[in-house]
């Protein structure tokens, strides 16, 4: 596993609506570390689960399939 000092550059969606129910991604650390970092964006101090790329990719065709 290769260590990277690389932070996470959280952003939420241009699509959300700023109604407090948001969460927050940041799709900087997939080429490093091959995960896509989610958080509550009200609680940014909170937990961060750590999603694969495929796994977060699969979930977003979900979403837009809907």
């Amino acid at each position: 596993m290769t260590t990277t000092t690389e932070s996470p550059r959280w952003f939420t969606s241009s699509y959300s609506n700023n109604g407090g129910q948001c969460v927050e991604v940041a799709t900087n650390l997939v080429a490093s570390r091959g995960v896509v970092p989610v958080r509550d964006s009200k609680d940014p101090g909170g937990p961060v689960l750590d999603f694969t790329a495929g796994a977060f990719a699969a979930f977003v065709v979900g979403i837009k399939a809907e």
